[in-house]
């Protein structure tokens, strides 16, 4: 259950094993998606932008403390690590760079050695991990701070796992399913409120993650109405929320994002009861019928919606049901809505294409002039490799490189008279993929937002004496929060009962610096955030009087 990494008693780390039976034994950092699992079980150390990142920032942390891994949706770790940098050197790079040193994980040497070989949940695949079908979270939209409460203390004792709001538990309920390696008989380490429901979810699988929905109040419904109900809401979804420019979409997105959004008021579904009993089975008889395009990917080992046919007769015949979409959004606001209310600002990380990769994007049909996310980017660099059969026969967790792959990753980097590498390891190939596009970093307040390149520089608070014993504090950095420096000048100058003044940055032009007279450096920052949304982990703060 316990690993020595130097075989000198220096450090000794819980196994994924151990973790199992005990989930919160360790704190943990919640991966962005079940995507960036690839990348962990493919031996990569975990990365700043694989992370979520809460809303007030990171939790604290020194260098060299053992952390765990989560997927979000799955309450069991899927690695274990050291810390590589502490919290606040993490903040001050940006958020960039390496997280964790990835000392055991599940599917390396050490979880194979294992008599067994078993693992916690549904979610664990053979090549990534995703949520767990059978893992109870609360529903889409309600309030991450007000729900925090309702977490169960075991879940969270070391108060430092970064939880996203899709894993806010409901009604208390946590279950980590475990398998024991000796007599196969189910455990389960949390007792839920419900153990009725509990039981209903035991042994789903993720092909049909819709079994999480118990059956209807109305009563038992036949698998021809449940079926019947099933082509609705597809239809709905086709018509109303499924984007071309979302597509290819994993089967499981489609299901938890638009399927069961398009359901009619008081109604549930249940796949289990259908007569197709398995998503996978319902999506490909809807491809078979040409309504949709659906297929099969071998790298995700899940189906996926590559598109659909709006001359086909069922979708020209279904009439869509717009208060259901409007119910939907009164039910959960969108992000602009709530970014109106709260002032919440939101910063995202995307890449744009150059000339080093656009012969990749050209080659798998995708679009040269939109932005892509981390995830998005390396989707298709990998979708290039399943096209043209480059992974190697003889090692699957190697790449060959033909020339167009070579010149992406590599054109212009390798000195003269160096050669350029014949393959590269899957574990790398995103990254190196991703890093050979320009990174930008959009940021959205309500219908307001920005674009800009680069990554996004922080906010800094600085105080400092002036003229004797005399305290000034200054605001750089505003304006790529979508911040008005003379509004916040003015605004500033009633709060805090001061003077301020508004100058420009030397050196650095449409860039201003708001000085307000006085030391108040933690009631500015308090400010930044409850006003305007900025989050904790973007404000830099530096008092120059305690020196």
């Amino acid at each position: 259950m316990l690993f020595d990494l130097d075989g000198r008693g220096n450090d000794i780390f819980p196994t994924v094993y151990a973790l199992w039976k005990a989930p919160s034994l360790l704190p943990a950092f919640f991966l962005k998606g079940g995507e960036v699992s690839r990348y962990v079980l493919g031996g990569a150390d975990l990365m700043f932008p694989g992370i979520y990142i809460p809303p007030d920032g990171l939790p604290q942390f020194e260098a060299g403390e053992p952390w765990a891994i989560k997927v979000p949706g799955n309450p069991c770790p899927i690695a274990v690590g050291v810390t590589n940098i502490s919290s606040t050197e993490a903040t001050k790079a940006g958020l960039r760079g390496k997280a964790l040193r990835i000392t055991h994980f599940y599917k390396d040497s050490l979880w194979e050695s294992a008599e067994g070989r078993y693992v916690p949940n549904e979610g664990f695949l053979e090549d990534m991990v995703t949520k767990d079908p059978s893992y109870v979270t609360a529903e889409p939209g309600e309030n991450l701070e007000d729900d925090e409460s309702s977490v169960d203390e075991d879940n969270n004792a070391n108060g430092n796992e970064l939880v996203p709001s899709s894993d806010v538990v409901n009604s208390k309920v946590l279950s980590c399913t475990v398998v024991d390696s000796k007599d196969g008989e189910e455990e389960h380490d949390i007792k839920t409120e419900s153990d009725m429901l509990a039981a209903d979810l035991r042994g789903t699988s993720i092909d049909d993650v819709a079994d999480a929905e118990t059956a209807t109040t109305e009563g038992p419904m036949t698998a021809e109405e449940i079926d019947a109900l099933l082509d609705s809401c597809l239809l709905q979804a086709l018509h109303t929320t499924v984007k071309e420019k979302d597509l290819p979409m994993p089967g499981s997105t489609l299901w938890s994002n638009h399927i069961l959004a398009c359901r009619p008021p008081g109604k549930t579904l249940d796949l289990k009861k259908s007569s197709h009993k398995k998503l996978s089975k319902w999506l490909q008889s809807k491809s078979s019928a040409g309504l949709i395009s659906a297929k099969e990917d071998k790298h995700r080992k899940e189906i996926m919606l590559l598109g659909f046919n709006r001359g086909h007769p069922d979708f020209m015949a279904f009439k869509p049901l717009r208060n259901i979409v409007a119910q939907e959004v009164q039910a959960a606001p969108s992000a602009s809505d709530t970014q109106q209310h709260n002032g919440k600002l939101d910063v995202f990380e995307v890449w744009k294409c150059t000339y080093h990769v656009n012969p990749i994007f050209e080659a798998v049909g995708a679009d040269l002039s939109r932005l892509y996310s981390f995830s998005e980017a390396s989707e298709i660099v990998f979708t290039y490799v399943e096209r043209e059969n480059l992974v190697k026969e003889n090692d699957k967790a190697v790449v060959l490189l033909d020339a167009l792959l070579c010149d992406a990753l590599y054109k212009g980097t390798v000195k003269k008279g160096s050669s350029y590498p014949t393959e590269i390891h899957k574990k790398d190939l995103g990254a190196t993929f991703v890093n050979r596009m320009q990174a930008h970093f959009k940021v959205v307040r309500g219908n307001e937002s920005a674009l800009r390149k680069g990554a996004l520089k922080s906010l800094q608070i600085v105080t400092e004496r002036r003229q004797g014993n005399k305290k000034v504090t200054k605001v750089t950095g505003m304006e790529c929060f979508l911040v008005d420096a003379e509004h916040l000048a003015n605004e500033l100058q009633k709060k805090f009962a001061c003077s301020t003044s508004v100058s420009d940055v030397p050196g650095k032009k449409g860039q201003y610096e708001v000085l307000v007279q006085g030391g108040v450096i933690e009631d500015l920052g308090r400010h930044l955030v409850s006003q305007y949304g900025i989050p904790k982990k973007y404000i830099e703060i530096l008092d120059k009087t305690k020196r």
